[in-house]
């Protein structure tokens, strides 16, 4: 059997369990509040509680530590330090430069130092912040632009060229260049870190997680006890939102509790406060961006140049992959010719930054979106007019930077359709009318375009495996390594298990994701979850519906006109309709197999990180949105009065979890690029620490008209039922609610010169923005 080989497709008539809109899998439980999270397992007897102690310095050395104090504190039972670790001091995914307590050189505000152990949660924290530290403070690198200047990085710089740029520039007969700073995000996550460690017999280790990448955790968990991989089991049911920040980052909660329980021999809980959370953990990177550009009298792009700088922090966690994927999606929809793309990953003294839904993606496409809002207002023409002269197209212009034959391009009629249908035109023309007469309120309006790769950069981790079993009385159990933090991938993939085996969605259940079951799984992210695990569950559910085909054949004959179906919970052969759970009993009374493996991996893909070329994704989805704002010049207010999203979901297997996940995308990231604002002291702590002072979107930000639908169009891949992934490429969409502010700051000047618009667009920054905008004009 070929595992990335296309199934054997069966025709149910009209029955079907994919490409409906069913409820997510634990809605109800949801609802209820009977929904199990890692702090809603029941405790062991004898469970303590963990706090890590963290560093007050951006930079500096420890000269002196007395832990005296929090020895002493109320319940405290243990006070553990890097010295304790049997094992390996790091938690880094990739590069091994992140140590799970710092040894002497503290590198950030927030930086765990030591580990305290209590009877409860409360005791552990108090104790934590009774510690004594001396410090020999050491300069402090903190913004991307400063890390630019002294040449600090993580990694060494990316560099990604097509044609010959500098030609092509110096030709040019117009050029733009600019700088542009886009801000980082905190994920957010409803449930915060958590991990609870129980240790089991023979040096044995059970961690309950909320993660998105179990196997990752294990690994780290294994190194930090010096054990070997088989000693440790990790086991997720659901997370409370990860958006990224469980793939990397869990790693150092799920190894300070392990660590504790090991050294005690008991259980451990180490439940994050929020506001220790967003000390310790990293955000989306932030951007900062020089650019100069060339294009001719038309608007067509001739020559681009980007040089991004990340502010990665101070560690390279996944700041690579998020780099390169960034470089990857510079060019979002438009062909570009001649183009030398960089990226350096910036060594700053703050929070090791990470994976947040768009991985790089989204700071990669805004830049070339920004420059092209410039051409269109340096040529006073509608940015959509320049945007569509620039797309890629079908027979030619289809190759990306980095190499990639575009083979299923419907940019072009996907924001056609949007364009007609959000009344694009007929409101831009109104919109113009009411600024003329407005000398105060300023509307604005954007159609911003999307294409984003799917597939993960480094090839090997496109891998899945999954686990069915189909017990006597015709229920079905699938376990898969794919985690649950809200999007809905238990719910498809149960979808594609009872389509492929005929049975209704209530027949099915699946189980938390376990390394104990399968395997070495790759992270839930880089919205591959449901196309690599829904594979390797429809891969496994289809191997026992060939066994019981064959027993069907072999009980009831064979109709060589009509094949064996399985569908309305029954199977049909030869004439006879036979419940799915006779069959099931008949079957294993026959000593037929009712369980099995399944496993997939991504076809055709490639990848050379020293040449930044190759076929890094599977196949492209695509979007696009229109918004519509009004901004008040005198005090930065704003409103999204209207959004239209058009999004490409290929052959939906549920429209209604994938235009949820459209619609929270949307938010999320008009969040980041308005009002979700990461702010640090000149002392390195981050003050944006709480919801008292961040910013995430609420109720009253949503317009009160929104309107999300997805665009039928079949994958030309053989994804999972021709559908495509949803998780991060809306989070794209929301370029159009920034570029309608942008337009309605530009209408203030007549829209005679561009507004140097940073993100997030805060009303601070639309203020400044409007101010440099009247004295220009």
């Amino acid at each position: 059997m070929n595992p990335t080989a296309a199934p054997h497709a069966q025709d149910h008539g009209s029955w079907q369990a994919v490409g409906i809109a069913r409820p997510h899998e634990s809605a109800e439980l949801h609802v209820l509040g009977q929904a199990t999270y890692t702090d809603d397992i029941p405790e062991l007897q004898g469970t303590l509680h963990a706090a890590l102690g963290l560093s007050a310095r951006a930079h500096a050395s420890i000269t002196g530590i007395d832990l005296a104090p929090v020895r002493a504190s109320n319940g405290v039972v243990a006070v553990l330090t890097a010295a304790d670790i049997v094992g390996t001091n790091d938690c880094g995914p990739i590069i091994h430069d992140d140590p799970i307590l710092s040894a002497g050189e503290v590198l950030y505000v927030g930086q765990p130092i030591f580990i305290v152990v209590a009877d409860t949660h409360d005791n552990a924290r108090r104790a934590a912040r009774c510690a004594v530290i001396d410090y020999q403070v050491l300069p402090a690198i903190l913004t991307p632009q400063d890390a630019k200047a002294a040449q600090s990085y993580v990694l060494p710089t990316m560099r990604l060229t097509r044609g010959d740029f500098r030609t092509a520039f110096d030709l040019a007969p117009h050029v733009v260049k600019g700088k542009l700073f886009v801000g980082g995000q905190e994920q957010f996550y409803l449930e915060g870190q958590i991990a609870y460690a129980i240790p089991q017999e023979d040096q044995g280790m059970l961690v309950q997680c909320s993660t998105q990448h179990p196997s990752e955790m294990q690994h780290v968990v294994a190194h930090a006890l010096g054990v070997h991989s088989h000693k440790v089991r990790v086991e997720c049911r659901r997370m409370g939102g990860g958006f990224g920040g469980k793939e990397s980052q869990s790693a150092l909660w799920a190894a300070a509790a392990g660590i504790a329980a090991a050294r005690l021999k008991r259980p451990v809980k180490l439940r994050a406060d929020r506001d220790d959370d967003m000390l310790v953990t990293g955000k989306r990177h932030c951007f900062y961006y020089e650019y100069e550009v060339g294009y001719d009298d038309s608007g067509k792009i001739l020559a681009a140049k980007v040089d991004m700088t990340l502010r990665a922090g101070y560690s390279a966690d996944l700041s690579g992959p998020v780099a390169t994927r960034a470089v990857c999606h510079f060019d979002n929809t438009y062909y570009l010719s001649d183009v030398e793309i960089l990226a350096g990953c910036g060594k700053t003294n703050t929070q090791s930054n990470t994976a947040f839904r768009g991985f790089g993606g989204p700071q990669g496409a805004i830049a070339i979106e920004y420059i092209i809002d410039d051409i269109a207002r340096k040529l006073g023409r509608d940015a959509l007019d320049i945007r569509r002269l620039n797309f890629y197209g079908i027979s030619d212009r289809n190759i990306t930077p980095y190499g990639q034959e575009i083979v299923d391009n419907v940019i072009d009629a996907l924001t056609t359709e949007l364009e007609r249908s959000s009344d694009y035109r007929a409101r831009r023309t109104a919109i113009d009318a009411f600024n003329q007469a407005s000398p105060v309120l300023k509307k604005g309006l954007a159609l911003t375009p999307v294409k984003f790769g799917i597939a993960f950069n480094v090839t090997h981790l496109n891998q899945a495996g999954a686990l069915v079993h189909v017990y006597v009385d015709g229920s079905v159990l699938v376990n898969h390594g794919g985690t649950e933090m809200g999007q809905g991938i238990h719910t498809k993939v149960m979808q594609v298990v009872a389509h492929e085996l005929g049975v209704s969605l209530d027949k099915l259940r699946v189980t938390a994701t376990d390394t104990g079951k399968v395997s070495n799984t790759s992270a839930t992210a880089a919205s591959t979850g449901a196309d690599l695990n829904g594979k390797a569950a429809q891969d496994a559910a289809r191997q026992i519906r060939e066994r019981l085909t064959a027993h069907a054949i072999k009980l009831y004959g064979a109709d060589d006109g009509q094949p064996v179906r399985f569908f309305d919970d029954a199977v049909h052969v030869n004439g006879h309709v036979v419940p799915f759970p006779e069959l099931v009993q008949k079957a294993y009374l026959a000593r037929v197999q009712l369980w099995s493996d399944g496993f997939y991996a991504t076809p055709g893909l490639h990848w050379d990180p020293k040449t930044m070329s190759g076929h890094p994704f599977s196949y492209y989805a695509y979007g696009a949105a229109v918004s519509e704002v009004v901004v008040d010049t005198l005090t930065g207010e704003w409103k999204l009065l209207r959004a239209d999203a058009l999004y490409d979901a290929g052959r939906s297997l549920n429209p209604a979890i994938d235009i949820g996940q459209v619609e929270g995308a949307f938010i999320q990231g008009m969040g980041w690029l308005t009002t979700e604002q990461l702010w640090w002291n000149d002392a390195g702590k981050l003050m944006t620490h709480a919801p008292s002072t961040y910013k995430i979107p609420g109720i009253s930000d949503c317009p009160d008209d929104l309107r999300v639908t997805l665009y039928r169009n079949d994958n030309v891949e053989d994804s999972i039922h021709r559908s495509k992934a949803v998780g991060e490429p809306p989070l794209l969409l929301p370029f159009s609610v920034f570029f309608a502010i942008r337009d309605a700051i530009s209408s203030v000047g007549g829209h005679r010169v561009s507004p140097p618009l940073n993100a997030p667009a805060t009303s601070e920054e639309i203020l400044r923005a409007v101010s440099i905008v009247e004295l220009g004009a």
